[in-house]
Formats: structure tokens, sequence, C-alpha cells
């Protein structure tokens, strides 16, 4: 299904280091997760009020939660894909990590929301009315959360998206959650204790700690972190792949958002080197690392006499 909507609706879909292309991306999966979400929200909510649910109700505001999010994604994803300016010589890229620090903000909002609705169930249980239909809803809500996680994994891998990273890990926690709540509702029914509370209050920590996960890594982001061991380890053994290139150091890179990692590092050439030479094999690397690894690189050459 994902696939069919890809090709119907992202132009030029194999191209996914073109920024329009990461935009169309986004904006897919961004109202894909509006249409979904207010579908599982207006079909929960419906099912909690009808059997006396918190966590049901609870798991519904989660995807409201969730609806929200999907709109903060879709601007997110617009505005980080705007060219850079006067203002922005590094482009907008970063905004992408503030959007997903937004989503945390609405998660953790709606999960400190719910833990005292949760909290009052436990208090003051009530009766939870189960029935054949309401249990089929809600299986039906789990398949619709497994196939966004899928999608959204996906895609999060396509296009290296933190915000479709998130909606995934969103998602499959959502089919914890609901998964949870059709079998708590089911066993409420045989047991005397507040089953149904304690699930809601489960969720709730659920939501709560996914949110905090995500603004963790979203925050991370934004200050700057290094790129993998692995990684700075590939770029130094592409420059000292050069035959010219004696040596290497003071490699520093710079996340300006997805497609946006500018580097640079100090290449070590015997001061004997043809210059002319030396220019080309060094051009040669930052062009490869370039295409292969999708880093924007600086090679400043260092003449070093050789020991």
């Amino acid at each position: 299904m994902i696939h069919f909507l890809i090709k119907r609706f992202v132009k030029d879909y194999d191209n996914v280091g073109d920024p329009s292309v990461r935009a169309s991306y986004g904006i897919l999966t961004g109202i894909l997760g509006l249409l979904n979400n207010i579908f599982l929200f207006v079909l929960k909510l419906a099912v909690g009020l009808l059997i006396n649910s918190i966590a049901v109700v609870s798991d519904a505001f989660n995807n409201l939660s969730d609806f929200g999010t999907s709109m903060i994604q879709i601007y997110g994803v617009k505005v980080s894909s705007k060219p850079p300016d006067d203002h922005h010589p590094n482009g907008h890229g970063r905004f992408e990590y503030i959007s997903s620090l937004l989503v945390s903000f609405v998660i953790l909002g709606v999960g400190l929301q719910l833990l005292r609705s949760s909290i009052d169930k436990i208090i003051n249980p009530s009766q939870v009315k189960i029935n054949t239909v309401s249990m089929i809803l809600l299986l039906i809500s789990v398949l619709v959360k497994v196939w966004m996680f899928i999608y959204n994994r996906k895609i999060g891998r396509m296009i290296d998206s933190v915000i479709n990273r998130a909606a995934a890990m969103d998602s499959l926690n959502d089919v914890v959650a609901t998964s949870l709540v059709v079998l708590g509702t089911f066993l409420g029914v045989y047991v005397d204790f507040p089953v149904d509370g304690i699930l809601g209050l489960l969720i709730t920590v659920l939501i709560l700690y996914t949110g905090f996960m995500i603004a963790k890594d979203s925050a991370n982001l934004l200050i700057g972190t290094n790129l993998s061991k692995d990684r700075l380890e590939e770029i130094r053994s592409m420059v000292l792949s050069a035959e010219v290139i004696n040596g290497a150091h003071d490699l520093v890179v710079h996340d300006y958002g997805p497609g946006r990692i500018f580097a640079s590092i100090h290449a070590e050439v015997s001061p004997q080197a043809n210059l002319v030479e030396a220019h080309d094999q060094v051009d040669q690397i930052e062009k490869q690392i370039r295409e292969q690894l999708g880093i924007s690189i600086v090679i400043h050459m260092d003449p070093v006499e050789e020991l």
C-alpha cells in the first residue's frame, strides 16, 4: 500500500537526496498520520465511552496527540526544506529537529493529563462493559498502528528523517498500549481489582517515556552531536586513500539537518608533492565523500615533511 502511495504522490521518489523529494515524503506521511489518527481517535473514544473504559479513552487521546504531531510534522518538513537565504546560509534543516522536539512536548502534555485521569480511575473504579464489537474495533486499531509503524520506519530510513523515526517509535508504543487495553478490558470483567485504571496508568507511563526519549534525541541533535566512530573512521579512511596524503587530523563535523552535514579536515602532504596533482586528488576525495556519505567536506592541505 505504501509503495503505491509513494509512486502516486512523490515525484522522482528515488531521488531521496533532493530536499523537495524529502519534503514530499514528509508531507505524505504527515497527511497519512492526520487521517489515521483522527480515525483512531474517534473510533477509540466511541468505544471507550461505550464500555466505560478510562484505558481506552486514554488511548484515544494519545491518538489525538498524534494528530497534532502530524500537523507539526507537515509544517516542519515544509520549513526545513526551504533553501538557504541570507539569514540562514546553511539552510533550514534543523527546523526538523525543532519540530521533533515540539512533538515530544505534545506527547508529554497529553501524558500528564492522562496520568491524573488514570489515578482517579484506580481510586474510584467503575465497571467496564465489554462486547464483541468493541473488541473487534480495538483490534482493527492495532492493525492500523502496525501499518503506521511500518511505513514511518521505512520512510524514516529512506530519507533519514528524525520526525518519521519518532512517529514510528510512537506508533509501536501505540500497538503495545492498545494490545494491553484489549487484554485488560477482557480481564477486567473477571477480576475485582481496577485493571482498567492500572492499564491506563501503564499506558500513560509509556506515553511519557516516549515523549521524554523523543525530546532527548531531538535536544541532542539541536545541541550538536558527533557522527558515530565508524562513520568518522570511514571519512578518515577515504581521505587517506589518496596517494598524495600521508596523514590527516582535526576532523570537524557540523550537522545542519538531514542532508546538510558539513565537515572539514586537515590532510598532510609532502612539501615536494606536485601541487596540481595533489589538488586534483583532494577534489576527487571530496566528491567521493559527498556522493557516498552525503557529507560536504573541505580538505585543507598541510605541507608536512615525512619522517
